[in-house]
């Protein structure tokens, strides 16, 4: 498991998030960081063992819900739990993702593993925002997307991630407008960030190269992500909409030439 004690826990906010994909990696870093800052988190996952062990870590301001975005049943559902359970909502991270950023050669894609990285990736924060957007509005709420450098740089065989992340961009700013000025919706682009659990980090560091390759310094955290997300949920975040923000050390900006 990871390390989830990111800096000491706040008196409660009184507001509820919901963040998915959040069993472990960016997610379970975003809302223990959430927790950390007063947060409600109600951390929704397929993997319902390991999410509801880790919301039982988190303590009491964490709580889980079995939830698979990609069906919209499971996301209507989940989201009244979360009204039954808490009486409201004022943020949605959404981050539940299909991580593999590598398809077989394009001459050899299934359109059924196509279909599922875009169901999940694109269309299950459609309609995340759509079952969420009426309680957020009434407490005019903030909803962040977790997309990803690779929206605007690819490796081969990565078309469909990059497809569902790149269209991840437009939906983001298209709720934005369609949304506001009740809620605000924006994204935030993680390049690498170690993700994995601690133990892992421990036990295979990441080395040298890796981290000098990056103008900072070093590979990305959660917490750098989760830092990011907190601050567009929170009201100093409250002139801001439909934007991008990039949390990747640097690496988008930097030209390498080879040879």
């Amino acid at each position: 498991m990871i390390d989830w004690t990111l800096k000491a826990a706040s008196a409660h906010n009184g507001k509820v998030a919901l963040v998915t994909g959040a069993s472990r990696g960016i997610g379970l870093g975003v809302a223990a960081w959430l927790i950390a800052e007063g947060w409600q988190v109600v951390l929704a996952d397929v993997d319902r063992v390991r999410g509801s062990r880790v919301a039982k870590a988190l303590g009491e301001n964490a709580w889980f819900v079995a939830m698979d975005v990609a069906h919209e049943s499971q996301v209507a559902v989940g989201i009244a739990e979360v009204l039954g359970q808490f009486g409201r909502l004022d943020a949605l991270v959404s981050n539940a993702a299909v991580t593999e950023p590598h398809n077989p050669p394009l001459e050899s894609l299934e359109l059924a593993r196509w279909n599922r990285v875009l169901a999940v990736n694109l269309t299950g924060t459609m309609l995340l925002a759509k079952h969420a957007a009426p309680y957020l509005r009434g407490h005019r709420g903030a909803i962040v997307t977790i997309s990803s450098t690779r929206a605007h740089q690819s490796e081969p065989d990565s078309e469909a991630y990059a497809a569902s992340k790149g269209g991840l961009l437009a939906l983001t700013h298209a709720l934005a407008v369609s949304l506001g000025p009740d809620i605000r919706v924006n994204a935030v682009s993680p390049g690498w960030i170690d993700a994995r659990d601690l133990g892992a980090r421990l036990e295979a560091p990441l080395g040298e190269s890796d981290h000098g390759q990056h103008p900072v310094g070093r590979v990305g955290l959660v917490e750098d992500v989760a830092a990011q997300v907190a601050w567009l949920l929170s009201d100093n975040a409250g002139f801001v909409t439909g934007q991008e923000f990039i949390v990747d050390g640097g690496m988008t900006r930097k030209m390498i030439y080879l040879g």
